[in-house]
C-alpha cells in the first residue's frame, strides 16, 4: 500500500540548468560601539575604554568558470551575511562580519530586480564585485573622547546593511553561436566537431539549454554554442528560443544551420534564413557579428540537391556557405577551419584596436550641499521643517535617543555641520518640529543652542566628573598653601632676628 502524495507533499523536479534567477541579498548590520569606563584600584577615573564595534559582512558575486548555470540561486533565493560584533571595554574591538562570496558563471548580468539597472557585468575569471556592502561599526567611546570630552557617557551604534533584490541573468560566453529552426541539426553539428555530447533527437525543441564545445582546428582553440530552436516570432516570446536569445550576444560570430531536409511546407533554406534574421534584427544589438551559413543533412539526396539551388543565391548575398552532413562527416573540415579562421580574426581585431584608458574619478565626499531643508505642512494645521542630507540621516541612525548625552553629541553635530543656522535663517521659531531623514524620520521640537549634557550644569558632551576637582586634590592643594605659607612667615620672622642683631634696628634709634 503505498501512501498518497498530497499536491504539496508531491517532489517538484528542480531543471538543471537555470539561466536566469532572482536574488535577495542582505549584508550584516554594523556592532555597536560600546560605553565603558576603565576601573582599576587606587584609579577611580581611569578614562574611557570602549571599543568600537566591527564591521558588517559584505555579499560578494565572484565568477567561477567552473560554472555553467545559476540552479544555486533557484535552490536557495536568499543571502545573508553576518552581523559585526559589539565592541567590549577595555579597548576591545568586536569582530567583524564574515563576507559571503557567491560563485556565478561567466557572463553573469547583474541588475537591480525593481529599476531593471544593469548593476556589473561579470566576464573573465575571479571577476568580482560587491553587490551588497556591510553596514559600518559604531565608535566606542574611547574613540569619541576629547579634550573638550573626556569621558563620554555614550557610544555610537552600527549602520544598518544593505539589503536589495537582484536579477541574475547569465550571457554565455562563447566565440561562434549556432541558431537555426529547431531540428536542423545544430547540436549534431556541435556532437560532431567537439566533445560536447548534447541530447539529439528527431522532434523539434529537443534543445533546452545552450549546449557548449570546445574546437580545435589547426592553432585555434574556440568555442562554439547552439541556442535552442528559434521560430517565427521567437523575439516576442513564440516558441522556446526567445528565452535564450541573450546567449548569443556575446558571441564573435553567428553560423546558420538550415535544414535542407526539412518536408514542412512553406519552408526552404532563403526563407528559413530571412526569418532567423528577421528575429535576430529584432531582438537587437547582433548587427556587427559576421554570418556564416551551414546548409546541413546533405547525406540525403533530395537535401543535396536543393543545396546546390541555393548556394549561389547565398553566395550572393555575400555569405560563406558550407555543405555538410553531420552522419557521413562531409565538409566538417572545411566549416571549423573557416569558423577558426572568422574567430582568430575577430580576435586580431579585438587586439588591434586600442584600448581605452581607465580613469578612476571618485565622486567627492561632499559633492553640493551636505543637507537640504525645507517647510511642509503636516496635515493637522502646522508645518514641520523636513532635513535631508547623507550625514544628518547617518548620524540619526548611530544615535542611541535613550542616552541623553548621545541626543547632545548628535545636537553639537548639527549645529557644527550648519542644521541650526541654517533653520533660524529659514524663520525656525524654537518649538517648531524638524524632521531628519525620509522613510522613517525622526521628529524632535526645535530647540537652539540648548545646553544638554550627562550631568547638570554641564556642556552637552562633557563630563563634569572630570571638570569638578576632587576633594582629596582640594584638601592637598590647601595643605599645600598652608605650608608655603608658615615656609613664609618663618623666613620673614628669621630675616627680622637677624636685621636686628647685626644692630641696624639701633641705628635708626639714635
Amino acid at each position: 500500500m503505498h501512501p498518497v502524495l498530497t499536491e504539496r507533499e508531491f517532489p517538484v523536479a528542480i531543471p538543471s540548468f537555470i539561466d536566469r534567477a532572482v536574488l535577495t541579498v542582505a549584508a550584516g548590520n554594523g556592532g555597536h560601539g560600546c560605553a565603558s569606563i576603565h576601573r582599576e584600584k587606587f584609579k577611580p577615573l581611569g578614562g574611557p575604554d570602549g571599543g568600537n564595534g566591527g564591521n558588517g559582512g559584505s555579499v560578494i558575486l565572484r565568477v567561477d568558470p567552473n560554472l555553467t548555470t545559476l540552479v544555486e540561486f533557484h535552490r536557495q533565493s536568499v543571502r545573508r551575511a553576518s552581523n559585526g560584533q559589539p565592541g567590549r571595554g577595555d579597548h576591545n574591538n568586536g569582530a567583524n562580519g564574515e563576507d559571503v562570496v557567491l560563485a556565478v558563471p561567466d557572463g553573469t548580468v547583474i541588475s537591480d530586480a525593481q529599476t531593471g539597472v544593469v548593476l556589473a557585468d561579470l566576464v573573465g575569471p575571479e571577476a568580482e564585485v560587491v553587490i551588497a556592502a556591510g553596514g559600518r561599526g559604531g565608535l566606542g567611546n574611547a574613540a569619541l573622547a576629547s579634550a573638550a570630552r573626556k569621558a563620554p557617557g555614550f557610544a555610537l551604534l552600527g549602520e544598518e546593511g544593505d539589503s536589495r533584490q537582484i536579477t541574475l541573468e547569465l550571457k554565455v560566453v562563447a566565440d561562434v553561436g549556432l541558431v537555426g529552426f529547431p531540428s536542423a541539426g545544430k547540436s549534431s553539428l556541435i556532437a560532431a566537431i567537439s566533445r560536447a555530447r548534447p541530447k539529439i533527437a528527431d522532434y523539434p525543441f529537443t534543445t533546452l539549454i545552450p549546449n557548449l564545445g570546445v574546437v580545435v582546428a589547426g592553432h585555434t582553440t574556440f568555442t562554439v554554442a547552439d541556442v535552442p530552436g528559434l521560430i517565427e516570432g521567437a523575439s516576442e516570446g513564440r516558441g522556446l528560443g526567445h528565452d535564450f536569445l541573450r546567449h548569443i550576444e556575446r558571441c564573435q560570430a553567428i553560423v546558420h544551420v538550415i535544414d535542407c531536409a526539412t518536408y514542412e511546407p512553406g519552408r526552404d533554406p532563403l526563407t528559413d534564413l530571412d526569418v532567423i534574421e528577421a528575429e535576430l534584427t529584432a531582438h537587437g544589438g547582433l548587427e556587427d557579428r559576421p554570418r556564416m551559413v551551414v546548409l546541413n543533412k546533405v547525406d540525403i539526396p533530395d537535401a543535396a540537391e536543393l543545396a546546390a539551388l541555393v548556394m549561389d543565391d547565398l553566395k550572393a548575398r555575400g555569405l560563406p556557405v558550407f555543405a555538410v552532413s553531420t552522419k557521413t562527416g562531409v565538409g566538417l573540415q572545411a566549416l571549423t577551419f573557416a569558423m577558426a579562421e572568422l574567430v582568430a580574426e575577430r580576435r586580431t581585431q579585438a587586439e588591434a584596436k586600442p584600448r581605452p584608458t581607465i580613469v578612476i574619478r571618485p565622486e567627492p565626499i561632499a559633492s553640493g550641499p551636505e543637507f537640504a531643508i525645507t517647510r511642509q505642512g503636516d496635515g493637522e494645521g502646522g508645518f514641520v521643517w523636513r532635513v535631508r542630507g547623507t550625514k544628518p540621516e547617518r548620524w540619526v541612525r548611530q544615535t542611541d535617543f535613550g542616552n541623553p548625552e548621545a541626543v547632545g553629541y548628535l545636537a553639537d553635530r548639527f549645529a557644527r555641520l550648519g542644521i541650526e543656522e541654517e533653520l533660524l535663517a529659514m524663520g525656525a521659531l524654537a518649538g517648531d518640529a524638524v524632521a531628519i531623514g525620509a522613510d522613517n524620520p525622526v521628529v524632535f521640537d526645535f530647540a537652539p543652542q540648548v545646553e544638554i549634557g550627562a550631568e547638570i550644569l554641564s556642556r552637552r558632551g562633557e563630563d563634569q566628573r572630570l571638570i569638578t576637582q576632587r576633594p582629596a586634590a582640594e584638601r592637598r592643594r590647601r595643605l599645600d598653601a598652608e605650608y608655603h605659607a608658615a615656609k613664609a612667615a618663618e623666613r620673614e620672622a628669621e630675616q627680622y632676628t637677624r636685621l636686628a642683631a647685626e644692630g641696624f634696628g639701633d641705628d635708626e634709634d639714635e
